[in-house]
């Protein structure tokens, strides 16, 4: 079964304006616990670093079968983009008020992917007309 994790936070406290998807490099007990399941996007955010694009406080947790040698459950993550891709987010960071989070992560034939998102903060005014905007939608679709 193929799992999708979807960071439902994000699309609430950000305007998401452009998305990338880039692969993200995980050990052995990472990937075993993705599959297991419970991972967890609360506080996780992009930063670029150079040349790397490094996912920090995305939680994995613990696999229980692994040996001595499991994961730290907080720890940075490297995502894989391309130079182009990389300088296409600097430039976008360079904007006031855009940052870098976390949409998705899933698995792409053997592989796992993020996908992030060039956002702007909503402002509290911004949240409450998109919930008025949801709940007429979904009042229309009932009648």
């Amino acid at each position: 079964m193929r799992r999708v994790y979807t960071n439902r936070r994000a699309h609430h406290e950000y305007e998401l304006l452009e998305r990338f998807e880039a692969g993200i490099s995980l050990t052995g007990s990472e990937v075993k616990s993705v599959r297991a399941g419970g991972v967890d996007f609360r506080d996780a955010f992009a930063r670029i670093n150079g040349s790397d694009v490094d996912l920090e406080g995305l939680y994995i947790p613990v696999y229980k079968e692994a040996t001595y040698n499991n994961h730290e459950p907080r720890r940075k993550r490297r995502l894989l983009l391309h130079r182009e891709e990389i300088e296409k987010l600097r430039r976008g960071l360079e904007q006031k008020g855009l940052t870098l989070v976390p949409t998705r992560l899933y698995q792409k034939g053997r592989y796992f992917k993020v996908e992030l998102a060039l956002a702007r903060g909503k402002k509290l005014h911004d949240k409450r007309r998109a919930d008025a905007e949801r709940t007429v939608a979904r009042e229309l679709r009932e009648l």
